[in-house]
This record gives structure tokens, sequence and C-alpha cells, in this order.
């Protein structure tokens, strides 16, 4: 018998033909729908992406699940501990953006740096004069920090490598890198751009406030594609207004969406993007199509990439 799948989001047409094929679909993209299939109590396993909330609530509601399921790297919208104390395994899609935001990470270096986002916007309202007052640098030659050196950090390393950047790291370890791994203070005060690559834990918590910016260049550049909690976005804000550093570039920040006249979305030395990073046609149907494919391993009790599950209780007698 086929089990049943909930969907708290769309996904990409690729991964919803893979999973039509082997399990029962069910939807719940809104609150009426969502109550109405909770009423069907053999629920195997919930798929989110990045807002719908797989949490202690739902948990209690689908008795039966198997499986939590994230088309995605954070897990920010799942509750790995109530899963794993009710021995439901969790399945994300790890490395599977890395690339992605890697390129997204250095595209908002660019931006910022060579002030190209004013630059457009300039030539688009016929001021061709503005290259007159154009203030802009490059990326050859600047110190690159990074925090965090997971897949993506990795990724943005060799990049920033790749354009002439001298590389420094911190993470929990040193790694056998060919960067330089220094303490965090002494990445933030040495480097020319600062790019987070960390994930928002009860550990990391906000990482980036007033004492740490304090330590950073004044001509120095804020780089966000992780989680927007891990910056005080008020000490930023006075951070910029006083030109303690130069300017600060997010596709994330710590309430999404943000409410209307949030001060960093017009701030003139800040540029947001509305965490599109990983929206790009080729790694959402990546991220979607992997995680679905171990979703339907899992519930069939085939061969499943073992990197997908983030935690793993003995499951074999359930599924």
């Amino acid at each position: 018998m086929k089990k049943n799948v909930l969907l708290l989001e769309t996904i990409a047409d690729d991964a919803l033909t893979i999973l039509e094929e082997h399990v029962n679909v069910l939807t719940g993209y809104d609150e009426a729908s969502l109550i109405e299939v909770l009423k069907n109590p053999e629920i195997h396993a919930v798929i989110t992406r990045g807002k719908g909330q797989i949490d202690k609530a739902l948990m209690e509601a689908c008795p039966a699940l198997l499986i939590a399921a994230r088309c995605g790297v954070g897990l920010d919208n799942v509750d790995v501990q109530e899963a794993t104390n009710r021995n439901i395994m969790v399945i994300n899609a790890p490395g599977s953006n890395a690339a992605t935001i890697a390129e997204h990470s250095l595209s908002l270096m660019l931006m910022l740096m060579r002030n190209m986002y004013e630059s457009v916007s300039q030539v688009k309202q016929d001021n061709w004069n503005w290259r007159n007052q154009y203030a802009g640098d490059e990326l050859n030659g600047k110190t690159l920090g990074i925090l965090g050196m997971g897949n993506i950090g990795k990724r943005v390393a060799k990049l920033g490598e790749a354009f002439g950047m001298n590389v420094l790291y911190w993470s929990r370890s040193p790694q056998d890198l060919p960067y330089t791994y220094l303490s965090m203070n002494e990445v933030l005060q040495q480097s020319d751009v600062v790019s987070l690559h960390l994930p928002f834990t009860k550990e990391t918590g906000t990482i980036i406030g007033e004492e740490q910016l304090a330590l950073m260049k004044p001509n120095s550049l804020l780089i966000n594609t992780a989680r927007g909690a891990l910056i005080d976005h008020e000490a930023l804000l006075k951070a910029l207004n006083d030109k303690k550093i130069s300017g600060f570039a997010a596709d994330v920040l710590p309430e999404e969406p943000p409410v209307p006249g949030f001060p960093i979305l017009h701030h003139l030395r800040a540029l947001v993007t509305p965490h599109s990073g990983s929206l790009t046609a080729s790694t959402y149907r990546q991220m979607c199509v992997l995680t679905v494919k171990n979703v339907v391993a899992v519930l069939k009790g085939e061969t499943h990439d073992a990197k997908s599950i983030f935690n793993y209780k003995a499951l074999k007698e359930r599924v």
C-alpha cells in the first residue's frame, strides 16, 4: 500500500512527478487545506521548503509520521530535537545550494564593492554623467574573511581566490585547507570583506554585534547569505551610520518578509535581495528532486543517501 506524503509547499515539477509515482500526495498549502488533510491520521512523511513549519504541533497531529523533510539545507523550520525525540527521521539536501549561494555571495560583493547597483540605476535614469562622481573599488588584492567553512564557505573561498583575494577563515576548528585559519576576532580585524556562512543555532546565536562590528575596518564590507539572525541589525545600522564599516549586503534578514520600512532596506550603503539565492532553476530543481528521492527511498525501504539524513534512529521496523 502506498504511503501518504504531505506537502506544506509547492515543489519542483520533476520532484512532484517522482513523488506521485510512488506515494499518495496530500497538500496543505494554506491553513484551511492543512486542517482538512490532518483529519487523515496516516501521514507518513511531511515535506516543506522554507516557510512551512514542521513543528511539535504538526508532529502531534501526525501520529504515524516517519519523516520530516525539507527541500533545502537549513532546518530552521523543522523542529529537529522534537523529531529526534519522536524517532522521526529528518531529511534535507546538504550541499545542494553550495554553488548558487557562493555565486550569490560573490555577486553581492561585486555589486557593493564596485557600487554597481547605483551605477546601473543612474544610467537607467539617463544620468551618464554619474561616471564623473563614481566611487568604487575591486575585489582583486583584497582580504576575504569567511566565517564558517562548510560546503558554501569553501566554495566562496575558491571563488574569492579566483578573483585574486587573500582568504582568511574561522570555523569551529581548523581544517586542512590552503587558507589561513584565525580566531573570529582576527578575521574581523584583518578582512576587507567578511562573508558569513554559518547556521543559526542555539550555540552560535547572534555572532555579529556592536563589539564585533567595532573590530572591522572602516572601509570593510559585511556579506550575509546565511541567516539574518546571525547579525544584530540595530548594531549594524548604527555601524553603517557612524561609518564604522563601509557597506552591507545580504540575502537574508532576521524577519522575512521584513516589516515595511525596515531601515536596512533603504540604507544608501546596503543591498538586500529577497532570500532568492537558492531560487535559480537548477538549484531549486536539484534540492527538491534530491529530497524527494530520499523520502521515497526511505518509505519503500530502499537505499538512500546517508548524507541527506540529518538524524537517524532505527526506523527499519516502522517503515
